[in-house]
């Protein structure tokens, strides 16, 4: 077994070269190697959800986790054995406590031991953390079993999934987290998709509320921010505005009401918006300009179009073609040639819908 066991640990220089990056992986990425062998004894409910990134995980596993793996692991004297482990300590032995910390170091652990060892990595894997974390192996092979069977609970269900409005499918995918991690380890596994959708449920509210003006419905909206994500509030708007700002501007009440409003009160509207969701004067200037490019880009193409309709009554064939050219020309300068481009393929740029604020 010791001679098995170096094989193995022979890719463990390359591990320890991946050490560095094993924080920035998100769990349930991964491709997971051999189903496991066990049957969940769930019936077709839960998840076609992949672990989140910031997976959580959180309350010790109950009982044992299943009979210790047959192997031994290596003797202390194994330099790359112990090299391994004393580095998957340091990187993750302090906050094993938090479920999403042990499914990202499990994680982790399996790629690496499916790639090393595709028929025995589950045996191979179970002894290294018997070697490395003795005190958590019961919790770390019941959470290694649970991710497993949910894996495999997902495949198996995945057509029955798929049959289900989106309500019913996310009882049903909870239902089946709930049971197989316990309800306190789910909620702190997939933490980051619970407040998601907790934002999401509140902009489809929003986008439903009559008589709200867009100021009010994005103080709701920074409300419930501050609520899903409380003291790291802040500092989660500051890391995704692009994306709160879309999610907020592609609702199509708002675009209603940006789009009936005159210019000058559009353009206001606009920037508090970028301005409520953290941007700065300098970021909110460049927006400015922008939108006046965009703006004065869409006239454009609304008097383009306009003549396009008109030569298109008159005209056809290569007369028209050459005509149009002409227009293009007058009208998008350098940028004529791409539109005709798109215009052989079927495209017509300017009969997009405008949204505010997005394009």
């Amino acid at each position: 077994m010791k001679t098995r066991m170096k094989m193995v640990l022979g890719g463990a220089a390359s591990l320890l070269g991946l050490a560095a990056g094993l924080w920035l992986y998100a769990p349930g990425q991964a491709a997971v190697g051999p189903a496991s062998s066990r049957q969940a004894s769930l019936a077709p409910r839960p998840s076609a959800a992949p672990l989140p990134s910031s997976v959580p995980g959180a309350t010790a596993a109950s009982g044992t986790a299943g009979a210790a793996p047959s192997a031994t692991a290596p003797e202390d004297g194994d330099a790359e054995l112990e090299a391994l482990v004393n580095a998957m300590r340091e990187r993750y032995g302090a906050r094993l406590d938090e479920p999403s910390v042990q499914m990202r170091m499990l994680e982790e652990l399996m790629r690496h031991f499916q790639k090393l060892s595709p028929d025995r990595w589950r045996e191979e894997l179970l002894a290294f953390l018997k070697k490395a974390f003795p005190e958590r192996y019961d919790e770390l092979a019941a959470m290694l079993r649970n991710r497993e069977d949910y894996e495999k609970w997902v495949k198996d269900n995945d057509a029955y999934l798929r049959g289900l409005g989106d309500k019913e499918r996310r009882a049903s995918v909870w239902d089946a987290r709930n049971r197989l991690f316990g309800k306190d380890v789910a909620e702190r596994l997939w933490a980051a998709e619970l407040k998601n959708q907790a934002v999401a449920d509140t902009l489809r509210t929003l986008d439903t509320m009559e008589g709200a003006s867009v100021t009010e419905k994005l103080s709701e909206y920074k409300k419930k921010l501050q609520e899903v994500h409380g003291a790291a509030a802040d500092a989660y708007v500051a890391r995704h505005q692009q994306e709160l700002m879309n999610r907020f501007l592609d609702l199509s009440s708002i675009q209603r009401e940006l789009t009936e409003l005159p210019p000058a009160e559009r353009s206001r509207n606009l920037r508090t918006i970028r301005k409520e969701l953290g941007l700065d004067d300098e970021a909110l200037t460049r927006w400015d300009s922008l939108d006046q490019t965009r703006d004065a880009r869409w006239d454009a193409g609304a008097r383009y179009m306009a003549e396009r309709a008109a030569l298109a009554k008159e005209l056809s064939g290569d007369e028209l073609e050459a005509r149009l050219q002409e227009v293009r020309t007058r009208y998008f300068a350098a940028e004529a040639g791409i539109i005709a481009q798109e215009e052989a393929g079927g495209f017509l740029r300017f009969e997009r819908p405008r949204v505010w604020g997005r394009n």
